[in-house]
């Protein structure tokens, strides 16, 4: 009989499991507890969309359109496409489904989004990302809030050291269009020394060749024009960098931070790291008023950012996230497995999270409970042990402290247990007794 040969894995994609799912996890709960505290309602939207959606947002020059895209024909004959992004679909929404009445609208959500790129450290085919947006808010208030929203994400996950804050301002649409007219004489002067990539951005999107990575396009480039903001844009600016100052959210001004498409206003805004290599943004985002237009809607400010799951689950190799432990009951022998269950029941019921092995003998258990790195170990033993009925001992390699095992299992002492435990101090962790 011929061998059945396994199907590989889609490169790009990848499968989770254990901590790296478990850090997956934790990032989009922290994401969803922090929404809340900002008044954030959680949205779905379909996971693909019309191609014009995305080609109009994103603009037919770009990579992620010209080369990045998974677009397809459907049965019907219409041009498919999984979103490469959130903002295009969020914004489709608000016009087709009558959300423009809960507006000023401010929104959440996580989703897998799909792009064809290199695969590399931190990026991925199909890759997640966590989403915040205000949409019908066109006062600096609404740009301050998503970024104290960001950056108490960034807290609450233990990540916000080496992170920093780069900020800028794209300015107004006068202030841009000037801006955009003096880049385009500028860059064309130099045109025989840039990149074949940017002398064909250089009519429609000549922004984009000021954050260029190619070499030739280095001194042009950074030879460019600043832009000029107009009086308003100016104090568009200035009301952002207030807000936060007044909320203790520190910043650097970085000038050469662009958005490339012309439906970005005023504030443009990274979140960036050392610790991920290349790929150093963690999250970031801005203001885009004129991007609901160019779908056909009328004129909505709006700001938002990103953030991509993968790339903040990595940061948290070395952050403790765990937040409460995780307690292995184990049967003394096999005659107490249906006990040792009962008392792991029991602690469910408290919200202590409890593992039991399938396994009979108890060396197989601690040794099945070490696995998955428990905690604590929750020895039960026959109810007249001179050691105790159910008995706690710390593993050893936990973070938490043998007081605070203490205090999760002592939650059942009113079960009417012998329950008691290793004799160490607070702070010290014990070993492992069978």
């Amino acid at each position: 009989m011929a061998r059945i040969e396994t199907p590989k894995a889609i490169r790009g994609t990848q499968s989770m499991i254990g901590e790296e799912a478990d850090r997956f996890h934790h990032v989009v709960s922290t994401f969803d507890k922090v929404r809340r505290l900002y008044g954030f309602g959680r949205i779905e939207v379909p996971v693909f969309e019309s191609t014009a959606v995305f080609a109009r947002s994103l603009g037919e020059t770009t990579d992620v359109v010209s080369k990045e895209m998974y677009s397809f024909e459907d049965r019907g004959g219409d041009s498919l496409t999984l979103r490469p992004e959130f903002t295009a679909g969020i914004a489709r929404a608000y016009l087709t489904e009558g959300w423009q009445q809960y507006a000023p609208l401010k929104v959440a959500t996580h989703v897998p989004l799909f792009r064809y790129e290199r695969p590399q450290k931190g990026r991925f085919r199909q890759f997640h990302q966590l989403d915040a947006e205000v949409i019908g808010a066109g006062e600096p208030a609404a740009d301050v809030e998503l970024l104290c929203f960001a950056d108490q994400l960034l807290r609450e996950l233990g990540v916000s050291n080496g992170v920093t804050l780069k900020l800028n301002t794209l300015g107004d649409a006068t202030s841009r269009d000037n801006w955009r007219a003096a880049l385009i004489e500028h860059f064309e002067s130099h045109r025989a020394d840039l990149s074949e990539d940017s002398v064909a951005r250089l009519a429609k999107n000549p922004l984009r060749i000021l954050d260029s990575k190619d070499a030739r396009d280095r001194p042009a480039a950074d030879t460019a024009p600043k832009m000029v903001l107009s009086s308003e844009a100016e104090d568009f600016f200035a009301k952002v960098c207030a807000g936060l100052e007044a909320a203790g959210v520190d910043y650097e001004l970085a000038p050469h931070l662009v958005r490339g498409l012309d439906y970005y206003r005023h504030t443009a805004f990274e979140f960036v790291t050392d610790r991920l290599g290349a790929q150093g943004t963690v999250l970031g985002g801005g203001r885009y008023d004129g991007l609901i237009e160019t779908l056909g809607g009328p004129h909505t400010p709006a700001v938002g950012w990103a953030a991509g799951i993968e790339r903040l689950g990595m940061m948290l190799i070395d952050v403790p996230f765990r937040k409460a432990p995780l307690i292995a009951v184990i049967a003394d022998n096999p005659d107490l497995s249906a006990k040792a269950d009962a008392v792991a029941k029991q602690l469910r019921e408290k919200d202590v999270a409890a593992f039991r092995s399938y396994k009979n003998k108890s060396k197989q258990q601690a040794e099945a409970a070490r696995k998955v790195h428990a905690d604590g170990f929750l020895f039960v033993r026959d109810k007249n042990n001179a050691n105790g009925e159910v008995y706690l001992a710390h593993t050893g390699y936990s973070t938490f402290t043998s007081d605070e095992l203490w205090a999760a299992v002592s939650k059942i002492n009113a079960e009417g247990y012998d329950l008691r435990r290793e004799n160490l101090g607070p702070n010290v962790a014990g070993h492992t007794q069978a």
